[in-house]
């Protein structure tokens, strides 16, 4: 067995998530490889990230998409198989996965399989998975059933916070596999925001003023799915932003814009889509938001490092840290509610302290691993 890493994604978050421990294999000279399994590719969802980010485009890139929200089956079935091909040539010692898409799923499964060959192989492969313990307890979200298989699996637990370390226990995971780091998301914040104020012109692009405008982003399937509830979230936004009288930047997720377009709506005049954007582009519009209306998990995290109010638009989140920070309130799903939720997050003050670590969670990432 060689000693070397895989760092495998598939994702946008994924991607953003791994980009600061990619670069310190890079600068510690780690052997390493990258699998980008194509669950998102496109320019805008994450080839600009590499350059961004300044990562080497990954060694292996499978363009692997899913048919249908409902052939989650077919989707990781299919990954199965690539991933096995190039884990047996490859044979690293570990994988390193991050969060709870069927990228991570796959990748681990397929690691955990090959492991219980050994005698037929010679080699054991370890499975690390990097934002560990999240829980939103609605097995209804396809991310649940992933998280949750992922850690029963996974060898190495690097977990954000204390709570999800308390999660994993509960759950009967040894504790010398939980390892407390923090999120890498902070890292990766840390690392870009200054090069984003530097080279990011998006405000200008779109006329906006800093803190005069409200930042959205939704795609996850509950939300965009369903016609009913995508109308109602739409109504709730638009009420929200006739009320403070503050626009809504919306960058369109793709899936999101097939759906509009499929059940026949219409976005309201107060919300202004636009092309989805490269990370410093978001990174800097997150930051000089007023609000951010959001779906998805990362944002929810990027909002309480940047001392932005966010307004988490599901029934759930397994983020509770940012609710309990007093950085986010989880809003659910009916107009007036989002309404109540957004005028209640705009009187907060921004002073909240950030409950997901000190931007060295790379480092203790990969020292667990080497060690």
């Amino acid at each position: 067995m060689k000693k070397k890493i895989a760092i495998i994604f598939g994702t946008r978050p994924e991607i953003i998530k791994l980009s600061p421990v990619i670069k310190l294999c890079q600068k510690m000279r780690v052997p390493f490889f990258c699998v980008h399994t194509g669950q998102h590719f496109s320019y805008e969802m994450d080839e600009i990230f590499f350059k961004e980010l300044g990562l080497a485009s990954p060694k292996y890139k499978l363009n692997i998409k899913s048919k249908a929200p409902f052939r989650q089956g077919d989707h990781t079935g299919r990954m199965l198989i690539e991933l096995e091909e190039i884990l047996l040539k490859e044979m690293p010692c570990a994988i390193i996965v991050q969060g709870d898409t069927n990228t991570v799923l796959a990748a681990a499964l397929t690691a955990e399989k090959i492991s219980t060959t050994e005698s037929y192989t010679g080699f054991q492969i370890k499975v690390a998975h990097v934002e560990a313990g999240l829980r939103s307890f609605d097995r209804s979200m396809p991310e649940e059933t992933n998280r949750f298989i992922v850690d029963h699996l996974s060898d190495y637990l690097f977990v954000p916070t204390q709570k999800a370390k308390i999660q994993l226990l509960k759950e009967g995971m040894p504790s010398n596999r939980i390892r407390v780091t923090g999120n890498t998301i902070v890292d990766a914040v840390k690392n870009s925001l200054k090069s984003a104020q530097a080279k990011s012109s998006i405000l200008e692009k779109l006329k906006i003023n800093q803190k005069k405008y409200v930042l959205l982003t939704l795609h996850r399937q509950e939300n965009v799915d369903s016609k009913k509830i995508f109308a109602g979230l739409l109504k709730g936004i638009a009420l929200t932003a006739q009320k403070t009288r503050l626009p809504v930047i919306f960058p369109i997720h793709p899936r999101t814009l097939k759906r509009l377009n499929n059940f026949g709506l219409k976005l309201p005049r107060e919300i202004i889509s636009i092309r989805p954007v490269g990370f410093l582009d978001f990174l800097w519009l997150e930051a000089n938001a007023k609000l951010i209306m959001t779906d998805s998990g990362g944002a929810q995290e990027e909002a309480c490092i940047l001392k932005v109010p966010c307004l988490t638009l599901r029934n759930n989140t397994e983020r509770p840290e940012t609710v309990a920070a007093g950085a986010n309130i989880v809003a659910g799903r009916q107009p007036q509610g989002i309404l109540k939720a957004a005028l209640k997050m705009l009187k907060t003050k921004n002073n909240w302290k950030n409950p997901l670590g000190d931007g060295k969670a790379s480092k203790r990432i990969l020292k667990t691993i080497l060690r």
